[in-house]
């Protein structure tokens, strides 16, 4: 199992990528970091990590795409490569998921038309604006779509994953 975790150039949040990717991690996932471009990115709490991956790089060859949140994702709203990767993903029936700010990213990629999900909430009208059907709830699953509000539930959010993947 190959899941890819989409983090911001700078300012991602570091739990919401720390704590389910070290989850993953101990469950034997292959977990692999990809942002705009390859190279070391900083949380808004200090913490680094390099990308081995350009968002370009990205292939079908993952069995799920997470999208970390943080201040900086907001780089990826109207990002044609992030949106493209959403539309691509859910094409192909894999897992899809997206924490705090970064639904925004799936709900402007017209992946979250008619589905149940939730986000931090100043992003909310976005995702009713594009068609989303937004529970308010700390952690969404619709299907293949996993959303969660923030850094609070990325232990939670980690574990959904792993469920998703078959790796309780």
């Amino acid at each position: 199992m190959k899941v890819v975790f989409v983090v911001a150039q700078k300012d991602f949040r570091d739990e919401e990528l720390f704590v389910p990717k070290e989850l993953l991690s101990s469950k034997g996932i292959d977990c692999v970091v990809a942002s705009k471009n390859k190279g070391n990115h900083k949380g808004m709490l200090g913490a680094t990590i390099d990308s081995k991956l350009n968002l370009n790089e990205v292939d079908n060859s993952f069995d799920a795409i997470v999208f970390v949140g943080g201040s900086g994702a907001q780089e990826y709203f109207n990002d044609p490569e992030a949106q493209g990767l959403a539309i691509k993903y859910r094409d192909m029936g894999k897992i899809i998921a997206a924490i705090c700010i970064a639904p925004s990213i799936l709900a402007n990629a017209g992946v979250l038309w008619g589905k149940k999900a939730t986000c931090f909430p100043s992003e909310s009208k976005n995702l009713k604006k594009n068609g989303a059907i937004y529970t308010n709830k700390p952690i969404e699953v619709d299907n293949n779509i996993i959303t969660a509000q923030g850094p609070m539930v990325a232990k939670k959010f980690g574990e959904y994953l792993a469920h998703s993947l078959g790796k309780n």
